[in-house]
């Protein structure tokens, strides 16, 4: 696996880092509210267990699973939900938790949906942000990092699923998926 990695853009003991610091300021932002952190599958996964560790204050937890890709590298632009939460949410101050915000046209699709639900607020979190590739209309109000428009991988983040384990984020050498 390792092999397939032209280079890491942010090593782990970075990422550990960055997401005790938002974890502190998200425990700042919500130490009164009802948060309610719904991770977008698969890719959050690994983001949304480290950051609710690193929360000190009350938090539920939910998933949601889109599909906007397929097997390539390329939005496809339709959104299409695979798993809806399962927490009514009225009454929570929603925390979108994503790996990426790329095109942003997920994103932007679900806090549409979401909003129609009467949460008292949506925020999004993002581990990464391609500013680069924006096609909606969209920012993160909580972020780790600014990349650069290459196809990264690890922590999460995949290529036809494979390489969500590395710790760290990488570069994916690009006669693998082109």
């Amino acid at each position: 696996m390792i092999n397939d990695i032209a280079k890491i853009l942010i090593d782990e003991e970075t990422l550990k880092s960055r997401v005790k610091e938002l974890g502190k300021q998200l425990s700042r932002d919500y130490k009164d509210k009802e948060l309610l952190m719904i991770g977008v599958l698969k890719g959050s996964v690994v983001f949304i267990s480290d950051l609710m560790r690193a929360v000190d204050c009350f938090a539920r937890i939910d998933f949601m699973a889109v599909s906007s890709y397929g097997s390539g590298t390329q939005t496809s632009g339709a959104v299409k939900i695979l798993k809806d939460i399962s927490i009514p949410l009225e009454n929570y101050d929603v925390l979108l938790v994503e790996d990426i915000l790329d095109s942003g046209l997920t994103l932007e699709y679900l806090r549409r949906v979401l909003t129609l639900r009467h949460p008292r607020d949506i925020k999004i979190a993002a581990l990464l942000d391609k500013p680069e590739r924006r096609k909606a209309d969209i920012r993160p109000d909580y972020l780790g990092f600014t990349i650069p428009d290459e196809f990264v991988v690890g922590y999460g983040l995949d290529y036809d699923e494979k390489y969500r384990n590395l710790p760290f984020v990488g570069v994916l050498k690009p006669e693998l998926y082109k």
